[in-house]
């Protein structure tokens, strides 16, 4: 289980759960985003450090088409550049504050994701409304989880936002974003929504069968 720093949950009983949890539930596993991760596949800065890249070539291929100074080109280059620094300056300070305030966390019952930079939101999603998870990998063994909610559940994208699958507005899914270990993540939630059953949560000691077919499935993403 893996045991990120409490930034911003340090007043809590639990960092990342608003209160103790029940008789019966345990924590599985816990993490965060990584910011840089989260900077380059969320905010897309990479994306924005080319396309000021091609903004500062296409001036400088303009004004030596139109004969400015060497000066002028420069100017004009300069301001580019620093527009460009400031906007993905915000993109890293964004994800840095996505990082301190973020915390997921899996136990045997369901996902809590504490989220919100500016205003912190608590999200419950129990194992029982849980259809599908997908995964997507990045680099270095990080990657994303998101959650397929069953009809009768779902969450605002707005709210949900940036912790939300991209494209996904009419039916928006949570999401676990790029998070570290993403094997280990995964192996819990899967691992905890293979062993649930409602009756358990209801303090019944029947478990359920290994051939239920209604259990949800790891795609690829």
């Amino acid at each position: 289980m893996s045991h990120p720093v409490a930034e911003e949950h340090d007043y809590e009983p639990i960092p990342g759960l608003p209160g103790r949890l029940p008789d019966g539930e345990r924590i599985v596993w816990q993490g965060r985003p990584e910011n840089q991760l989260f900077a380059r596949h969320v905010m897309k800065s990479r994306w924005l450090l080319g396309y000021f890249a091609v903004l500062m070539l296409w001036a400088v291929v303009a004004a030596l088409y139109d004969g400015r100074t060497i000066g002028s080109i420069i100017f004009s280059v300069s301001v580019l550049a620093l527009l460009g620094a400031v906007l993905i300056g915000l993109c890293e300070l964004y994800a840095l504050s996505v990082k301190k305030t973020t915390l997921y966390t899996i136990t045997n019952r369901r996902i809590v994701m504490r989220i919100g930079s500016a205003l912190s939101v608590t999200l419950n999603i129990p194992f029982a409304q849980i259809a599908a998870v997908n995964r997507t990998d990045f680099e270095n063994g990080t990657g994303t989880l998101t959650v397929q909610l069953k009809d009768e559940q779902r969450f605002s994208w707005l709210v949900l936002w940036p912790h939300a699958r991209p494209w996904r507005f009419a039916e928006p899914e949570p999401a676990l974003r790029c998070i570290p270990e993403i094997d280990k993540a995964t192996e819990a939630l899967l691992t905890q929504l293979s062993n649930f059953s409602p009756m358990t949560s209801a303090n019944r000691t029947e478990r359920p069968s290994h051939g239920d077919t209604n259990r949800p499935e790891l795609a690829a993403g």
